[in-house]
């Protein structure tokens, strides 16, 4: 098993280079918030108190939960994308006698070693992360000169444990349908899309939907005085709707493509077609690529406009903090900045990803299209229809989801449900998930197009 499993790590390092990023990012993450957990430990009684602020434990804390659960989000999705990659093989074992128990464990072993591969790196990138965090609260007296990160290894170890229990649970779910059919229908179903949602994934979503409307209430209704915990509960409510928008997706998915679609037919007669018929028929795939672009204007929109809604409501009030622990100061603006660019890395590693490895897994569908006549400009034209459209959705689906969480944060903080919005900052996001999602899909399409059709067709080539 142990060959096999190096074998196709081998056999497709770009399928899994995904993956070894966000498991990268996810072990940091854990080991740079357990390392502030273990020096606030360490440090004495007296001098945590000696610092101004909430506390290192309660920035950890903060910090640390909303960037674990997007780095958690991030890495099942990279791993499903790069078990999606490898269907066709995982079919072909199906009907070799391969037992669904052995598919399993070749999908454990793939994780186990990307994860093992990217330990020591990711404890070193986190070890370096939070002793610059640590000296940047420090310049900004919220933690005491006299705090150290102590040199115990326990936080690498349980970032290590913590990150393979939930890879290894994401990879029993995303191994369970190939393991589970007959194996004479894992080759067939390896090339089709179902149009179906499961019940129990629509019973998820709107289980998730139930709790991100709750945690809103929770923000609305904050008194003002309380703006990190509104503005703690408006963030988490955002990241729980956007889990919702994943689990729902093929159906939200496939809704906003028909309804942009109709314009983009009008003003693209051809390529525009192809592409919207190509998006709403396979709404699993469209949901994929969408679901990272919502994540990334969702969490950026949530974000800025609610450090943007906190400083205008602190010049209203004549500028004074309200308390220690108040984002209207500019070192919790810095605070919240400093988390926006974690969140944004986290979202852009997903977002390149995903749609690298959607557009990269569509190889021998151009070259069916190219045996029927489709010329490589008329593909790379379809293609670039088919990135504005996912951008169209991905933009709306985030901007809704921001739009409903800092509204909640505005009725805690101003009174008012109507938050103010920053144009610009926001004008910046959508411009920055288009960079994104037009070059990622374009530049992987490019090269998708090409190579001998007849044999791409037929399954000689990947």
């Amino acid at each position: 098993m142990t060959s096999l499993v190096l074998g196709q790590l081998r056999r497709r390092p770009a399928a899994f280079a995904g993956t070894a990023v966000a498991l990268l990012l996810a072990v940091a993450a854990v080991t740079l918030f357990g390392s502030l957990f273990a020096a606030d430990l360490a440090t004495p009684a007296a001098v945590r108190k000696a610092s101004a602020g909430p506390g290192l434990m309660v920035i950890a804390a903060a910090f640390g939960e909303i960037a674990v659960l997007v780095a958690f989000f991030v890495v099942v999705n990279a791993l499903g994308f790069a078990l999606r990659q490898q269907h066709r093989e995982l079919a072909l074992l199906r009907t070799v006698a391969a037992t669904p128990r052995q598919t399993r464990r070749l999908v454990r072993g793939e994780v186990l070693i990307t994860t093992l591969l990217v330990t020591v790196p990711g404890w070193a990138l986190g070890a370096v992360a939070a002793r610059w965090f640590l000296a940047a609260l420090q310049r900004r007296a919220m933690a005491s000169p006299a705090v150290r990160v102590p040199g115990t290894p326990v936080p690498m170890l349980v970032a290590l444990a913590v990150v393979l229990l939930v890879g290894l649970a994401a990879s029993a779910v995303a191994a369970r349908r190939i393991s589970r059919i007959a194996p004479a229908a894992a080759l067939t179903a390896s090339s089709t899309e179902h149009a179906r949602t499961g019940a129990l994934r629509l019973l998820a979503g709107a289980g998730a939907l139930v709790g991100g409307v709750l945690l809103l209430r929770l923000s609305a209704s904050r008194p003002a005085d309380q703006v990190d915990k509104a503005g703690q509960a408006a963030l988490l409510a955002s990241l729980v709707l956007l889990v919702a928008v994943a689990l729902v997706g093929p159906f939200a998915a496939r809704v906003l493509a028909a309804v942009l679609g109709g314009p983009l037919r009008v003003l693209a007669p051809g390529a525009g077609w192809l592409a919207d018929a190509n998006l709403r028929g396979y709404a699993r795939r469209l949901s994929s690529a969408v679901v990272p672009v919502a994540l990334l204007v969702g969490l950026s929109g949530t974000m800025s406009i609610m450090t943007f809604t906190a400083g205008r409501a602190a010049a209203a009030a004549g500028g004074t903090a309200s308390s220690a622990g108040s984002v209207t100061s500019a070192t919790d603006i810095w605070l919240r900045q400093t988390e926006l660019g974690m969140l944004v890395c986290f979202a852009t590693v997903s977002v390149v990803n995903t749609l690298i490895a959607v557009t990269a897994d569509r190889r021998r569908e151009f070259a069916l299209l190219r045996l029927v006549g489709a010329t490589r400009p008329q593909l790379l034209r379809m293609l670039s229809a088919e990135a504005v459209l996912t951008t169209a959705v991905g933009v709306l689906l985030g901007a809704a989801v921001a739009g409903a969480a800092t509204s909640a944060f505005s009725a805690a903080v101003t009174g008012s449900p109507m938050p103010p919005v920053p144009v610009a900052t926001c004008g910046w996001i959508v411009a920055g998930a288009t960079a994104l999602v037009l070059p990622g899909i374009l530049v992987t399409g490019h090269w998708a197009v090409g190579g001998p059709a007849a044999e791409l067709v037929g399954g000689g080539r990947d």
